[in-house]
């Protein structure tokens, strides 16, 4: 199958599950789309990419923690620490249970041992191209959505509702801070230690 007939296909099935896909200019893909799954107001943002020099699609959700439940969480780590990270201890555990690549933003310095509040996490599956049809592209995204309902719901229980404003995520301004700067190296996709798959995606870009 060729590169364009791939694409189309991807684009395709999107739109035949109501997702309604919105093409994105990325000079690093062949095709990368936005949507919202499950179909709706509700639904969750995905991305879906094929990399350029990849064979393998990815499937790609970032969510960014609740400003108010980011407070409670300041609350409960400058009140007991340990029980702080034994909790976040957990929701590394839930994640790889939930058999996804992932990746979770905490507060404060890179590399800095003082605890800080979850400000965001992503979620994330490659699809191998040899294994691709539509099934395993909506399998794919079912699978990931129903891993960011456990930790939401995981979050929620602990410290609440929120406020219904998302808090500060503050690797991603660095991050922002440093493009505008013209700092920061050319982008690639890489596997990296944490779980996560292509770390250089940018979630901003997507949510």
């Amino acid at each position: 199958m060729s590169s364009d007939d791939l694409v189309n296909n991807l684009e395709k099935w999107l739109i035949e599950e109501g997702l309604k896909p919105k093409k994105q200019d990325d000079k690093r893909a062949e095709g990368h789309w936005l949507l919202r799954y499950p179909p709706g107001p509700h639904g969750h943002m995905f991305a879906v990419i094929k990399p350029k020099g990849r064979d393998l699609v990815a499937v790609s959700s970032f969510t960014r923690v609740d400003i108010g439940q980011q407070q409670e969480m300041t609350k409960h780590l400058s009140q007991d620490p340990e029980m702080w990270l034994e909790w976040i201890h957990d929701i590394r555990l839930t994640l790889t249970g939930a058999m996804v690549d992932w990746a979770i933003h905490v507060g404060g310095e890179k590399g800095s041992k003082e605890p800080a509040p979850l400000q965001a996490f992503n979620v994330s599956l490659p699809i191998w191209l040899d294994g691709l049809n539509k099934n395993e592209l909506m399998q794919s995204m079912r699978r990931l959505w129903l891993a960011k309902l456990a930790l939401i719901h995981e979050i929620k229980h602990n410290y609440g509702p929120g406020v219904g404003k998302p808090g500060p995520v503050d690797d991603l301004e660095k991050k922002r801070k440093s493009v505008s700067t013209g700092n920061t190296p050319k982008e690639q996709v890489e596997f990296d230690e944490s779980g996560s798959f292509g770390a250089e995606f940018d979630p901003s870009e997507w949510a």
